[in-house]
């Protein structure tokens, strides 16, 4: 018999919707946070809404009053600043509230990018060259630094901060992008190696044994389209038709499949990963795997990556909330 928990799924303040606090009209549930909440209560959980803003005391007090066995989160800031999203999951792990997902060490690494490519090159893990700008210090650029490059801000993701002016091509473009950067972001930025080749979406579930789905790929079909995932590139649909840009499932041959399949498994337990999380990378012309990014808290939207993975892999929708839930537990002690 299925066991039915009280659950609380943490999301951010701006995602709760006014005038349906409560995300009781399915009909009406079309993002993350809907789609999550309306596949947990299909489920048989009673599942409460918490919302994180700018104040600690609404969380503390909401876990205090409703002491859910489980808190499955979806939040990604704290007072609309990304960089404190592991203070969040701190605050839980303070609490001894027992939460899905990556803990608050591993949300810390992954989010600053530049610390996440010095570990994983320090395990000889292939990346970009790459090298940081802080606000107002001098950053001396090798001459062997490799052009084109890619400018962004170090703390962001979602491609948020990534336009095609991001793409460099000498020394004069990037110091004048990593200005714009600190002006326009008010943070570091960091300047990536272009690596040409096959861009892939790596999702991996799970915690001691770890599931690798099968990969997606996003196909630039013109080629005088935009190279890289701007932020355009992911959220406009428009212009993804425009240019001929498409999210699939990657066709890869076997031996590739399993060196991929690999690499992204030490990259999730070297950075902390829990239960889920996904691992962007290219392989180069030359066959390289190259890892771009680290995403300890992917989007689990219907219809998004990892859900697309999930179902290529034999799992509906409401089968990979409750995976992810089902680790979480396991992770915790509870089989």
């Amino acid at each position: 018999m299925k066991r039915h928990l009280k659950l609380s799924v943490m999301m951010d303040q701006g995602a709760i919707p006014s005038e349906d606090p409560d995300f009781t009209r399915k009909e009406e549930a079309t993002t993350t946070e809907g789609h999550v909440v309306t596949a947990l209560r299909e489920l048989g959980h009673d599942v409460g809404i918490l919302g994180v803003g700018y104040e600690v005391e609404p969380i503390v007090q909401h876990l205090r009053e409703r002491q859910p066995g489980m808190v499955f989160n979806l939040s990604e800031q704290f007072r609309g600043d990304r960089r404190l999203d592991s203070n969040v999951a701190g605050l839980l792990e303070l609490m001894g509230v027992r939460f899905t997902g990556t803990g608050s060490a591993g949300l810390l690494i992954c989010r600053d990018k530049g610390l996440c490519k010095e570990i994983l090159s320090r395990h000889r893990i292939r990346v970009p060259d790459f090298l940081v700008f802080p606000p107002d210090q001098s950053v001396r650029i090798p001459k062997v630094f490799r052009y084109p490059a890619i400018v962004k801000p170090v703390f962001e993701d979602a491609s948020d901060g990534i336009s095609q002016a991001s793409l460099v091509k000498n020394t004069e473009e990037l110091q004048e992008r990593a200005r714009f950067v600190h002006e326009k972001w008010q943070q570091i930025a960091i300047a990536e190696e272009y690596i040409a080749g096959r861009e892939l979406y790596v999702t991996i579930l799970g915690n001691q044994r770890l599931t690798v789905l099968p990969p997606r790929e996003i196909i630039f079909g013109d080629a005088n389209g935009p190279p890289i995932a701007t932020s355009r590139v992911k959220w406009d649909n428009e212009y993804r038709e425009k240019w001929k840009i498409e999210y699939c499932a990657a066709k890869l041959r076997d031996d590739l499949l399993r060196s991929i399949a690999r690499v992204c498994k030490r990259v999730y337990r070297l950075l902390q990963l829990r239960d889920f999380g996904r691992v962007d990378l290219r392989v180069a012309e030359d066959g390289r795997i190259v890892v771009l990014e680290v995403n300890p808290n992917p989007d689990v939207a219907y219809g998004e990556d990892v859900a697309e993975s999930a179902a290529t892999g034999g799992l509906r929708y409401n089968e990979l909330i409750d995976r992810i839930l089902h680790h979480a537990l396991r992770r915790y002690g509870e089989k």
